[in-house]
């Protein structure tokens, strides 16, 4: 195994970072004009570094305009989307840089190339709505070599913040990475060889001092990773044998289930006289037999909600709603 200097640190060679900025400054210049002050605030470098940068790209050849009013900017690259795909990408990702622990320039990126995708029309208004995402931009860099070693096939090492504080730590062979469907945090899929080959879930923002190692490694051929999606509630599922849940809910919150939505949700009887919902949800189990994150989700309906089946999950139920009782309630007189 060689990994690089900076294990210690998780810090990337000089040299890696700069070539990363520049790719990431040629995309943004295609994008729309960027004032110096622009990219020192993206970047978050030197006046300096930004200027010599600038001159880079522009000894590259790739057409660098320059107006005293607007600032720099290179040809825009034809987009990849038609303006309706590139509308809805552009929603989902809204959505998913709101719930990111991490800020990360990336998203901000990605955002930016499928606004210049979408009609004239539109871009300027889409424009404004990122306006205020700027200022919150910060990052570890976790997001982005994760990313490297999953496109390049070479491992990653890393320390994982477990809930109980103490670093585990960590060489993964990236197989995928998924967005939970709770929330909306990204998770790692892979082989850990430091714990006999176990393929394990794990959640970016607990994945501390990421390297990328020399090691490189093939993805088995036979790896589906639905087996460990398709179950999944909330958090991504591993492949154990999943709960079926069959629960009801009240006339009140029948519609709300009913507008879809719900992953592993199947409607199984709708009451003519009570207009009650019955439906069944099939969830992963994690290493203690349970299914945590579909319990949080059947709590959040309060009384609108009963557990059927099967009688573990109701017994929890009942135990979590009692302890509440017992905690915080009190006589209404």
């Amino acid at each position: 195994m060689t990994a690089s200097p900076e294990d210690t640190t998780g810090r990337e060679p000089a040299q890696a970072s700069t070539i990363r900025r520049l790719y990431s400054m040629i995309e943004m210049l295609r994008i729309k004009d960027r004032t110096v002050e622009d990219l020192i605030a993206l970047f978050d470098v030197p006046r300096r570094t930004v200027l010599r940068d600038l001159s880079a790209v522009d000894a590259m050849g790739l057409g660098l305009q320059w107006s005293a009013v607007y600032g720099y900017r290179l040809p825009a690259a034809a987009p990849t989307f038609r303006p309706v795909e590139a509308l809805m990408v552009h929603a989902a990702l809204r959505l998913l840089y709101h719930h990111a622990s991490s800020k990360n320039r990336e998203y901000l990126l990605a955002l930016e190339k499928l606004i210049s995708g979408l009609p004239p029309s539109l871009q300027e208004v889409t424009r404004r709505s990122v306006q205020d995402l700027t200022p919150q931009l910060r990052s570890d860099g976790a997001l982005e070599r994760v990313g490297d070693a999953w496109v390049n096939r070479r491992y990653i090492a890393f320390d994982y913040m477990e809930p109980n504080g103490l670093p585990e730590r960590c060489e993964l062979a990236v197989y995928f990475i998924e967005i939970s469907r709770a929330d909306l945090a990204p998770y790692v899929i892979g082989i850990d060889r430091q714990r006999r080959a176990a393929v394990r879930t794990f959640r970016l923002s607990r994945m501390k001092r990421v390297v990328m190692l020399e090691d490189t490694y093939e993805i088995p051929a036979d790896f589906d990773p639905r087996l460990h999606l398709t179950d999944a509630w909330g958090v991504v599922g591993q492949p154990r044998e999943p709960v079926t849940a069959t629960l009801r809910f009240a006339q009140e919150a029948a519609s709300r289930v009913l507008e879809g939505g719900f992953p592993n949700l199947t409607v199984e009887e709708i009451g003519t006289a009570d207009h009650s919902l019955v439906v069944k949800v099939r969830a992963s189990l994690d290493a203690a037999g349970q299914a945590p994150e579909l319990l949080s989700w059947i709590l959040g309906w309060g009384a609108h909600v009963e557990v059927l089946d099967p009688p573990d999950l109701r017994e929890r139920w009942l135990q979590e709603a009692q302890a509440i009782t017992v905690k915080f309630g009190r006589t209404i007189h």
